[in-house]
């Protein structure tokens, strides 16, 4: 059965019959075509009308309320997750950005056979890296969403903010919450009274891994502790890893 079949009676709620058919044309065209450009699908969309009008169908029908994440496709995802999984039990959710041309696209998604399913994502007004205000518009309603699961939280260097980690730390009191994020080698660290030192000072050696626990990690007060996992990959196929990895989980 495919997916439009099983979830066709929610898509129904939001759409009305021409809405419903374009998506369902739209859906197939992706499949087929495998293009996202409006351009490319307006020369293929089946109306009898002439191209430009085509490609305006399309763009408006992506626009409509209707569309809205929140409303549209977090009742598919909850349903697919409720399907897959059991309530309670443990999910893997990646935080990501990338860079596609001229658009900035924010995405958190549950990784589900070794794929990444979207569940929710935003466009950035700008290039560049997020700032935390955004990440934590990105990620509160995939908490509400996922409340009733256990969730692990895995994101790059570009979330190494402690401000974040901090934030989610609060978080996890209300719900269960870890998250692991990759940090730089420049990150401050320090133990009880010992001086802040940088981890690249820890005098580590590919094939080493360490495991800092109740550690701050940064010079700002407020944050409390946390731990800190570093490993530097060993010498494999003749190639040499030329720094260390770092994670900063619950």
């Amino acid at each position: 059965m495919s997916f439009l079949a099983v979830y066709e009676s929610h898509f129904t709620k939001h759409l009305t019959q021409t809405q419903f058919e374009a998506f369902r044309i739209l859906l197939w065209l992706l499949t087929v075509h495998k293009q996202v450009r409006i351009e490319r699908l307006a020369a293929c969309f089946p109306l009898p009308i002439l191209y430009q009008s085509r490609r305006k169908h399309i763009q408006r029908f992506l626009v409509l309320s209707a569309l809205a994440i929140p409303r549209f496709w977090f009742p598919v995802i909850k349903a697919i997750i409720c399907k897959e999984f059991k309530t309670g039990s443990r999910l893997i959710i990646r935080i990501d950005r990338t860079q596609w041309k001229d658009k900035n696209v924010f995405m958190v998604a549950v990784i589900w056979k070794k794929l990444a399913l979207p569940i929710y994502w935003t466009l950035l007004e700008k290039r560049g890296a997020s700032r935390l205000s955004e990440q934590q518009a990105l990620i509160q309603p995939v908490l509400c969403l996922l409340k009733n699961y256990e969730l692990v939280i895995l994101g790059d260097r570009e979330f190494h903010s402690v401000k974040l980690a901090y934030w989610l730390k609060q978080k996890s009191k209300k719900q269960k919450l870890f998250f692991a994020f990759r940090q730089k080698q420049g990150t401050n660290q320090k133990k009880d009274d010992e001086d802040y030192q940088t981890f690249s000072q820890l005098g580590m050696k590919p094939g080493m891994k360490m495991f800092l626990t109740g550690v701050s990690v940064t010079k700002n007060k407020g944050f409390g502790n946390f731990n800190v996992g570093a490993y530097w990959k060993r010498k494999y196929k003749g190639k040499q890893e030329k720094s260390l990895d770092l994670f900063l989980p619950t």
